[in-house]
């Protein structure tokens, strides 16, 4: 397996689409350094080591500066090495543009954007001195078509792409891919939460008329991984 005993960290991996790319990884016996907010369970755990991967938890948001410094440096330390960095932490707090409180804007650009780059910030210094590394970045289709009531959602996943560009660009002389993941509407907690508004805009435009699953995300992710 060309994943076995590589280092992947991936943001945001609790639950939904996060959850979903760690068990991938597992199946592939990477060691997974799985990052939350909020506590991941004993049993997600269990799972994810019962195909023979090596999983660290850190808990921490990525949106300060020094968490994800901590994030990076602790993976160094345990496994001796970062090989592939998924960005997958994200949030949304919808709403109409003239209703939006400048703490929504604030908070989405934050985690979405602002902690894309804190981690590879960090990661990017240890996989140039290693002179290879995989960025994986999870953006959104709503960062290239825009969408009702989701002005902040789409500025930042919009900012993902644009990061990946850059990053891809800096890093590519030293072995080390950047690319990004631009999904549709994924079957997710978040998506479950989002207005019948957005979510028949969004329907309106998909031909199968249904939403996606976190498996296909999750596929195209293990792709790029390797």
């Amino acid at each position: 397996m060309v994943l076995h005993n590589k280092t992947v960290i991936i943001t945001g991996s609790s639950r939904g689409i996060g959850l979903d790319i760690a068990k991938y990884f597992s199946r592939e016996k990477a060691n997974i350094v799985s990052n939350a907010r909020k506590d991941i369970s004993q049993d997600i755990i269990q799972e994810l080591e019962k195909s023979g991967s090596k999983v660290l938890v850190v808990l921490g948001d990525v949106s300060h500066f020094d968490t994800a410094k901590e994030l990076i440096e602790t993976t160094k330390e345990v496994f001796g090495s970062v090989d592939i960095l998924i960005n997958n932490a994200g949030i949304a707090k919808d709403n109409l543009i003239m209703r939006m409180s400048e703490k929504d804007f604030d908070d989405v650009i934050n985690v979405n954007l602002k902690g894309t780059f804190n981690t590879i910030h960090f990661a990017s210094k240890i996989m140039l001195k290693q002179r290879s590394g995989v960025i994986i970045n999870v953006s959104s289709v709503i960062g290239l078509t825009g969408n009702i009531g989701q002005s902040n959602y789409a500025a930042s996943k919009a900012g993902v792409i644009g990061l990946t560009k850059s990053v891809a660009k800096e890093l590519a002389p030293r072995g080390i891919t950047c690319n990004a993941v631009a999904p549709g509407f994924i079957e997710t907690d978040m998506t479950h939460g989002l207005s019948n508004i957005v979510i028949d805009n969004t329907l309106a435009h998909i031909p199968l008329k249904k939403l996606g699953k976190t498996s296909d995300v999750a596929e195209a992710v293990l792709f790029l991984a390797k």
